[in-house]
């Protein structure tokens, strides 16, 4: 990474894809830029089907007020919905690494009160050549993770896999996990019983609306 480390670091995951993560993600700037914090979000790299509208960088550059080239590179943008590294090499472009990839992470200067920067896929989805999710975490060592995932059925299967490989091979331990359960409703039983089951039985943070999620992660 290039210029300042944020005042706050938070990689914004998810258990697999289109769960909301760029929504989530442009709501957290959105409330914290609410606050009188500066903020600023990156993303390593992003794949699309051609033609697609609405891409994750512009997304959340709008959200920031940065050019989406900022959020993420150009030359990161690869046009095939596929994980970015398929992505590179079903397009014939180079591989490349982890270590690639957030050396090119540019922060502004002078620095930002939260820096958000928001993976590809879910956190076992291959990010580069040479790593995933996980691994990502492990090499960004960001202050708290926000993991998104679906409120209903097979949700707890996913959270804990995700948060036992989180714990065990990128360190970041429950203190630093908030479980963000998308398009939770309160009346619907299962959404109710999952998000219990997860706080009560496995003793995790979990936030079913963007004010709780700030305020989890400002605390």
């Amino acid at each position: 990474m290039s210029g300042p480390r944020p005042a706050r670091l938070w990689l914004v995951a998810g258990t697999g894809t289109d769960v909301g993560k760029t929504w989530a993600g442009c709501e957290l700037a959105r409330l914290a830029s609410a606050r009188g914090l500066k903020v600023a979000a990156r993303k390593t790299a992003q794949s699309f089907a051609p033609g697609e509208l609405g891409l994750d960088a512009q997304r959340l550059g709008e959200a920031t007020g940065e050019s989406p080239g900022r959020v993420c590179p150009e030359h990161r943008w690869y046009p095939v919905a596929m994980a970015p590294p398929l992505a590179a090499a079903a397009l014939g472009m180079a591989p490349f690494g982890l270590a690639q990839l957030l050396a090119e992470v540019d922060w502004p200067s002078p620095g930002v009160d939260v820096g958000l920067v928001e993976q590809a896929g879910g956190t076992g989805s291959p990010q580069a050549s040479d790593g995933d999710g996980v691994d990502m975490a492990r090499l960004l060592a960001p202050d708290a993770v926000v993991l998104v995932a679906r409120s209903g059925l097979g949700t707890l299967s996913d959270v804990s896999l995700a948060r036992r490989a989180l714990a065990g091979e990128a360190g970041i331990g429950p203190e630093r996990l908030v479980v963000f359960l998308n398009r939770f409703d309160p009346g619907d039983a299962l959404h109710a019983a999952n998000r219990d089951w997860l706080s009560g039985v496995l003793g995790l943070q979990v936030a079913t609306g963007t004010d709780g999620l700030i305020e989890a992660l400002l605390q």
